[in-house]
């Protein structure tokens, strides 16, 4: 009896309650059903939903039938035309024997929705019902693509286009691949190996995704690993916050790639999560993609009380963090599904004093909201990218959670600066909030650690060309109001059109070789007074953003603008040129024509 129960309560909590449908059910301790049954009720019953509530008030069970509520109805009615065990309560149950009693009509009623969408069977109905269809029209906004990471430590692009995307349409452009109905697929400009297909596509099921061949990862979660580009001379390469493991299984790929030819994979990726359990999901997914041979784990462990100086990591050259953050980017994180609840139809006296039913009341989604939140006062609650959750009722409760988050953030990114061998740090964050990004970077880069190893920002002009042409950039105004700082960062939004999560991404560099733990100062007197180097005049602020050129551009420049989103040329040659690219991902045992990025 409690399924149903359950799940009601569940589908008809208030929208402030936080997380998706899937956290919501997972994350409660108290329930007396199944997670697993109730998740799979729930998100069956509001797929459905659009038919079960036509089926529901065209047979006039909720004024028939009292102790039925809207949402009760649509799952009891739900398991009963459509479960292959039908209700799942005892016989003499009176919430089933309520259903069951209408079986004749309800069966009726669903037979003439499927007529009316001139499908000739049940199963028609079903594969409709997939395709989303029936909920597209109420969604403003057209659903985000699956995005599908290539993973060539496996296979290639081309064996998948004529392998698990055979029968897909080319698409030319990510739009085209967000209708429900598309079996199409884009091929991204920006990240190689990378596709975008419709969310509705079922690929869980297929060959390629149980032997590890495609991964789904957003395409903004890919942007670190890129930028990075680990490169033979980049020695070891450290990932400081690993699980679940797709940047780290996508360092290994962009390693592989960069080591193609030579034979031998000297480097070793060391993966850190200090969660044990999510420790064990990324001992999976690294075996699964087939990196764990030059994968060093490290379960348990928290990358801040790590030695820099221990000779374990004396050859760490490149760094990958993406730390625990506020979540506020991910897409889906604070979704519920669709859900379309019936209404009990009007008795209204006819003409010739007859009673008669006029057509059901029903309430706008935001109406019916306003109500359920009216009823439970409930805090609002911030899920950070890790699971958990804080009450934040108030901005103060905001900020000062934003401050935590930050504070943790910006000592991780001073840990990886104290590495004596670090050439090169990615730095990201799921968050769309400047405190966890712009902000990090612009005090990372006025403290001693930055200024006495000689820690600069990489300039736009120096990224990766996928990453080059990338037109949004960061925020001026929490850069400390220098536009350079922006143009530097890369940020991805929710929503622009893009089909990304919200991101941000900012890549540190060191240009000078580290003697004995410091910066060589002969490399930084020969560049003298230039941005990015631990050599500066006294009356002159370090500034440490960019590189020697394009501080020598901006010389003129007293004041900085906050960055407008703007479209940068980005030379014909490499566009869209991949092969050109270091991280030009190719499978093993295969040569490539060496070129620079």
């Amino acid at each position: 009896m409690s399924l149903y129960y359950e799940a009601a309560e569940i589908l008809t909590a208030p929208s402030n309650a936080g997380g998706s449908l899937k956290s919501r059910i997972f994350s409660r301790k108290d329930l007396k059903s199944q997670p697993s049954q109730i998740y799979a009720l729930a998100i069956e019953t509001s797929k459905w939903s659009p038919i079960l509530k036509e089926v529901v008030e065209n047979a006039d069970i909720l004024r028939l039938e009292r102790k039925l509520s809207p949402i009760l109805s649509i799952l009891l009615v739900h398991d009963l035309l459509l479960a292959k065990r039908g209700v799942a309560l005892p016989a003499v149950h009176g919430l089933r024997t309520a259903v069951e009693r209408h079986r004749g009509r309800l069966q009726a009623e669903l037979t003439k929705a499927r007529i009316q969408r001139k499908l000739s069977t049940i199963e028609a109905l079903k594969s409709h019902i997939e395709t989303g269809v029936e909920n597209s029209a109420d969604d403003s906004e057209a659903p985000y693509p699956r995005w599908v990471r290539i993973n060539t430590l496996k296979t290639t692009l081309e064996d998948q286009l004529d392998t698990t995307f055979k029968g897909y349409k080319r698409a030319k452009n990510v739009n085209a691949v967000r209708q429900r109905t598309s079996k199409r697929v884009y091929i991204d400009e920006n990240i190689p190996n990378l596709v975008a297909v419709s969310p509705s596509l079922d690929l869980v099921k297929s060959d390629a995704y149980k032997n590890g061949e495609i991964i789904f990862q957003d395409k903004a979660s890919c942007f670190p690993a890129y930028l990075l580009d680990p490169l033979p001379q980049d020695g070891d390469i450290i990932d400081t916050c690993s699980a679940p493991g797709n940047k780290t299984t996508h360092i290994a790929a962009i390693v592989l790639s960069n080591n193609a030819g030579q034979g031998r994979y000297e480097q070793t990726i060391h993966a850190f999560e200090k969660n044990k359990g999510r420790a064990e999901t990324l001992e999976k997914m690294v075996k699964v993609a087939g990196c764990d041979a030059w994968t060093k784990l490290h379960p348990g462990q928290d990358f801040l009380k790590v030695d820099p100086t221990a000779a374990a990591y004396e050859k760490v050259g490149a760094l990958l963090l993406d730390p625990s953050c506020s979540g506020s980017g991910i897409v889906g994180r604070d979704d519920m599904p669709k859900l379309h609840l019936p209404a009990v139809k009007q008795v209204t006296p006819t003409a010739n004093g007859k009673k008669g039913f006029s057509k059901p009341a029903t309430l706008s989604d935001d109406t019916r909201k306003r109500k359920r939140e009216d009823k439970q006062n409930l805090l609002d609650v911030m899920v950070d990218d890790d699971g958990v959750v804080t009450a934040v009722n108030t901005d103060d409760e905001l900020r000062a959670r934003l401050e935590a988050l930050s504070a943790f953030q910006l000592e991780l990114l001073l840990h990886a600066f104290a590495f004596p061998a670090a050439k090169k740090i990615a730095y990201s964050t799921c968050s769309v909030h400047a405190e966890e990004n712009e902000m990090v970077v612009w005090k990372a880069l006025q403290s001693p650690v930055a200024r006495e190893r000689g820690w600069r920002l990489l300039g736009r002009g120096e990224q990766v060309s996928g990453l080059r042409g990338w037109e949004v950039r960061g925020v001026g105004e929490a850069a400390g109001g220098d536009g350079r700082v922006a143009e530097a960062c890369i940020r991805a939004n929710k929503g622009d059109g893009y089909g990304t999560m919200g991101f941000f991404l900012a890549g540190f560099v060191r240009d000078s070789v580290p003697v004995d733990g410091v910066v060589d100062k002969s490399d930084a007197e020969k560049k003298g007074d230039n941005v990015g180097t631990a050599m500066v005049k006294e009356d002159d602020e370090w500034r440490g953003i960019i590189a020697e050129e394009v501080m020598a551009e901006e010389k003129s420049v007293t004041k900085f603008e906050p960055v407008k989103k703007q479209k940068t040329s980005v030379p014909a040659a490499e566009k869209h040129s991949f092969g050109k690219l270091r991280t030009g991902l190719v499978p093993k045992g295969k040569k490539r024509k060496k070129g620079k990025a």
